[in-house]
């Protein structure tokens, strides 16, 4: 919840902020500064996801090796090389088969973002996974980015986003958690069936 009032809030006063200190400067010229602008913030943001998702899925994994060696009583870990690069290809790889229909729904569907625009969600998204990595709170950065392009998109009026897109997303996080938990239930009582 944190981080998406943090994105939200990021990408709308951003947007605000920039449409008044670009306002005299000629939109070619702007638009050379949030490409280059986009692109870093972008790196930034494909970091922090490193920095926040990346890091449980190598605690779920570290979490399946000490069991796999029957090691339940550890209360150290070291995290292997190995371990974070399996993380890293499987967060790439995951990314890059799912993502860009979610880019499609979240980036063009939801709302049609300018380049300023992007800049503005990329920056406030980066923002609040930064603030929140330093302070160890573990958030979802697919949820930071989308309230953070929400944000930007309302600055353009209710009106510009496409609240029906809205709502399904709002919904399917909700039932994340439900179902997560139901399915984590079920199978930890299958597997003490089969091995207890």
């Amino acid at each position: 919840v944190v981080s998406t009032i943090m994105g939200f809030f990021g990408g709308y006063l951003l947007t605000k902020l920039l449409v008044l200190i670009f306002q005299n400067i000629p939109r070619r010229k702007a638009n050379k500064f949030f490409t280059i602008g986009q692109a870093i913030s972008a790196a930034a943001n494909a970091f922090l996801h490193g920095a926040q998702d990346g890091q449980k899925f190598m605690g779920v994994f570290l979490l399946g090796v000490a069991l796999a060696k029957g090691d339940a009583s550890s209360t150290v870990f070291h995290i292997p090389i190995w371990l974070m690069l399996l993380s890293s290809v499987t967060m790439a790889v995951g990314t890059s088969i799912g993502g860009l229909r979610i880019i499609k729904s979240v980036g063009m569907d939801m709302v049609d973002l300018s380049v300023h625009e992007g800049f503005s969600a990329d920056l406030g998204a980066a923002t609040a996974l930064l603030v929140t990595t330093v302070f160890g709170i573990p958030v979802s950065t697919t949820h930071t980015k989308t309230t953070a392009i929400m944000g930007v998109g309302l600055t353009k009026g209710a009106n510009k986003v496409n609240w029906k897109i809205v709502s399904e997303m709002v919904l399917a996080w909700l039932l994340t958690f439900p179902g997560c938990g139901l399915i984590g239930f079920l199978m930890a009582k299958v597997f003490l069936m089969l091995f207890i």
